[in-house]
């Protein structure tokens, strides 16, 4: 028996004021800091979803064998961390789909910088096993255009090394907001870094002083509610606790439903309002370049699906590699809706709608991915209900989400299942 929430809205108006806690990005990687620097890094406003948690737990955890489930971020953040912990070894591992999630770039680049890691099963993935290690460091060449978790990893643990570390980055990079936010968290944390064109120094330090971080709340988080203000017939939303000068490089949700969606975000000290622009003329077709906020991608497509937005949007190379094929899934679900989609290895585009009116009841797939659970969820405002298969996946990245649309007044039904 499969477990399904139903959910709808009987008004297409929003109005309401949610908290959301601090970015997943950030806290992650604050918290390896902390694990370095122990004492001298103090963190508010952690985030409480699934992946900080599982991360958490694994770095203060005495066993030698770590399941991390579905988080890729604790996968690739702990595979550079356990490598420098010298004695120490450990096996990490994951759910079937984290073991189909390449790590091969990551584990190779550790491996010429003195690292010992073993694949225990398929070559270039996960589980793998490692013996912690001093390392010297030095320098490496990285392709940027796979992951910059990898690249950010590598930089989280370069101070440690006697020699620093100059990584060299080469070919397109991709989701570059990400590598910027670790860049600037090691500078505040008093790491001395540099980062010239296409080469990142990270010095070696051993005592970078006490600091104290508040973790903005999450933007990725945020993007959902942007999509829900430009598919309802009126909005007013206010969300805490958000910065104009975010690390987090999908702040540009803001700009993007400004530009295409008529939402205008209003900032006052650590609260924004969304509110939805009254007479705006919206566009009949969206071409977007998402290689720098891939995580925005699924947001945006499904709300071009619900308003009737032809779109085509580019740079999703990494979407493939996520928790699930996620080109593939957004094609699946949205085909539900009449809307024909056109993918590539790195592109998703909207080029038709067959069906005029969107029909009730349908069900929507999450295939264990929280960001087609969040995403997909804007729909019941469209429909007298959906259904959302495997709802609680949304605790990998927001856990409080079914409980904070409640707040804005959707209906849902948690003891459907079939």
């Amino acid at each position: 028996m499969s477990s399904y929430i139903k959910i709808y809205k009987n008004k297409r108006d929003l109005y309401g004021s949610i908290s959301i806690t601090g970015s997943k990005s950030i806290s992650n990687r604050l918290l390896i800091l902390k694990a370095i620097y122990k004492d001298d890094i103090y963190i508010e406003n952690l985030s409480n979803c699934e992946d900080t948690e599982i991360l958490k737990k694994s770095l203060i955890s005495s066993s030698n064998i770590l399941d991390i489930h579905h988080a890729g971020t604790a996968m690739r953040f702990l595979t550079s961390y356990f490598s420098i912990q010298e004695g120490k070894k450990v096996i990490l591992t994951g759910s079937d789909r984290m073991k189909e999630r390449p790590i091969f770039l990551l584990v190779e680049a550790l491996k010429k910088l003195g690292s010992e890691i073993y694949y225990l099963e398929k070559e270039g993935f996960p589980p793998i096993q490692i013996f912690g290690k001093k390392i010297l460091g030095g320098k490496i060449n990285m392709n940027a255009k796979i992951s910059s978790q990898y690249i950010s990893s590598l930089m989280l643990i370069a101070s440690q090394f006697k020699m620093g570390l100059k990584i060299y980055l080469k070919g397109n990079i991709t989701s570059i907001p990400y590598i910027k936010m670790t860049f600037d968290l090691l500078t505040l944390a008093g790491i001395k870094a540099d980062w010239k064109e296409r080469m990142i120094h990270i010095y070696p330090v051993k005592n970078q002083g006490k600091k104290c971080f508040s973790v903005e709340s999450d933007w990725s988080s945020a993007s959902y509610y942007y999509s829900m203000s430009a598919i309802a017939k009126t909005s007013h939303i206010i969300l805490r606790s958000y910065s104009n000068k975010s690390f987090q490089g999908d702040k540009e949700v803001c700009d993007i439903y400004n530009q295409y969606f008529g939402i205008s975000t209003i900032f006052d000290k650590n609260v924004i309002t969304l509110k939805k622009k009254l007479n705006f003329l919206l566009p009949r077709f969206i071409e977007l370049d998402l290689n720098k906020t891939p995580d925005l991608a699924q947001t945006i497509v499904v709300t071009c699906a619900a308003i009737g937005i032809k779109c085509n949007l580019k740079g999703l190379e990494t979407l493939k590699i996520k928790e699930t094929d996620r080109l593939q899934a957004l094609k699946e679900e949205l085909l539900k809706f009449g809307v024909k989609t056109k993918i590539t290895k790195s592109c998703l585009k909207i080029t038709d709608f067959y069906r005029k009116k969107i029909d009730s009841f349908i069900r929507i797939r999450t295939y264990q991915d929280h960001r087609m659970a969040m995403s997909f969820s804007t729909f019941g405002l469209c429909s007298d209900f959906i259904k959302i298969e495997n709802p609680n996946v949304v605790e990998k990245s927001y856990p409080n989400f079914w409980k904070d649309l409640e707040s804005l007044g959707f209906l849902i039904d948690f003891s459907y299942s079939e």
